[in-house]
């Protein structure tokens, strides 16, 4: 399911279900899950470790926050559904608008995808900046507190322990008992929830889990006036090194080189420019020789694995607890999905708070937001198993639609209207299904040149076909 096939936010549609609920995390993810809680519970608090800068910084709460970011039309057309002008405002703070189909270079399977002759407009901006405008327009609901530099340390239940009914937090002034009709849990990969569930009776959710052993390394470097290029040049066997270069706010570039299986960037700014010159793409190497850099540092971010916790898969769940973001399940950074999941996890929250049922409300979100999940998982751990050496659970189909997939970019490289139809599935607009349409096919599976020279070359062609 993508944002086609999703329904829309409907304010209207939520009447007051509960007095207080909770979010415990002040991710993106948990950011979202508040906004939509806001419509359905008298109050809201938003519970972080960390404390929430005014200007938009990378916290220690979010590892990745100095890497490349995108935000895909999904999310942000669900941003500015729960938050109307979030776009305008992204703007107005120093973010950007490019053309994902000309400003936007993205090269794989041997060259460049073919510029387009529509406009898919996309916002580039850093991490942070994503993030405090969320957060910045959250605080201002009347009915959400932002309760920082607080720890959960527990989960409160009923007597029978089949209902969760609040947090119990940890900060500087001791220990606090918060009740709330409804828990959610948006603290990412170090979710401690599916432990819980198995030292309180419960069973934990099955895992999957594909190991990439990818690594980021990330410089920012100063970037022309009116320079709105973007380079995604993903790792693509045989090749295990790639790199990602989006323009962001301030004038600068953020510029992230990746590698997987061990193949992993320098984390020194001098390597790092060597690493670059390895790329198939010159103007990378370009940008971190020619340009001055912003940082100092070289920002480094480890990521073994796509995990998904398959909380769906379980008869029981404590009533007034969800998990959602990362804590439910975190793919591959290089697709640029996390915060458009989220988004759109935000949406079935939405709904799944607008039905009308009182009980089992937690196995009815997981129930409802597994078709959104399965998506951008079948899109990462899919590319992930392009390399030999990944290793996990296969998603059925992979190979032969892996094999489609390729050949489809290859004729993109000439076809801009290929690269459109994949720019939306990227985009979570689509479902990868769309590309299988017989319009597409056709464009993917039709007769090139190359292929008729191949053709001419096998025995059959000249006649030996079957001879001794």
């Amino acid at each position: 399911m993508t944002l086609t096939t999703v329904p829309r936010y409907d304010r209207d549609a939520v009447d007051t279900v509960g007095d207080h609920a909770v979010v415990v995390g002040a991710s993106m993810a948990g950011l979202l899950a508040g906004r939509v809680l806001a419509d359905g519970f008298e109050s809201v608090t938003v519970v972080e470790h960390d404390s929430l800068p005014d200007e938009p910084t990378t916290r220690r709460g979010v590892p990745q926050g100095d890497h490349v970011h995108a935000l895909q039309e999904a999310g942000r057309a669900t941003l500015e559904d729960l938050f109307p002008g979030y776009s305008k405002e992204l703007l107005s703070a120093g973010g950007l608008l490019v053309d994902t189909m000309s400003d936007f270079q993205h090269y794989e399977k041997g060259g460049f995808l073919a510029d387009g002759e529509t406009r898919m407009p996309m916002y580039s901006a850093t991490r942070p900046l994503l993030e405090q405008v969320v957060r910045r327009r959250l605080a201002a609901v009347d009915s959400v507190t932002l309760r920082t530099e607080c720890r959960q340390v527990d989960y409160l239940t009923n007597r029978d322990g089949t209902a969760v009914t609040g947090v119990e937090l940890r900060d500087d002034g001791g220990r606090d008992e918060v009740a709330a009709d409804l828990v959610v849990d948006a603290t990412g990969r170090t979710s401690q929830t599916a432990a819980w569930l198995g030292d309180n009776g419960y069973e934990s959710p099955p895992v999957d889990e594909v190991h990439i052993d990818i690594a980021y390394s990330t410089i920012s470097a100063e970037r022309p006036i009116g320079d709105h290029r973007a380079f995604f040049v993903p790792p693509d066997p045989p090749r295990t090194r790639g790199a990602g270069v989006f323009p962001v706010e301030d004038g600068h570039w953020v510029a992230t080189f990746a590698g997987v299986h061990g193949d992993h960037p320098p984390t020194d700014p001098a390597e790092l420019r060597a690493f670059a010159a390895t790329l198939p793409v010159p103007e990378l190497a370009e940008i971190v020789d020619e340009q001055e850099l912003t940082e100092a540092d070289v920002a480094h971010y480890p990521f073994p694995s796509n995990r998904r916790r398959r909380f769906e898969a379980l008869d029981r769940f404590p009533d007034g607890l969800v998990v959602t973001g990362d804590a439910l399940c975190s793919f591959n950074p290089i697709y640029g999905q996390g915060m458009s999941v989220a988004a759109l996890e935000a949406l079935v929250l939405h709904h799944t708070l607008a039905s009308a049922e009182d009980t089992g409300f937690g196995l009815r979100f997981f129930e409802a937001v597994e078709p959104i999940v399965d998506v951008p998982w079948s899109i990462a751990v899919g590319g992930d198993f392009e390399f030999p050496a990944t290793t996990g659970p296969k998603p059925r189909g992979t190979d032969l639609f892996n094999r489609y997939i390729a050949r489809l970019m290859r004729q993109a490289h000439s076809d801009w209207r290929l690269r459109e139809a994949l720019v939306r599935v990227f985009m979570m607009e689509t479902p990868p299904s769309t590309l299988l349409r017989p319009t597409t096919a056709w464009r993917v599976l039709k007769p090139t040149r190359s292929d008729v020279e191949t053709l001419s070359t096998r025995p059959f062609a000249s006649g030996h076909w079957g001879r001794p």
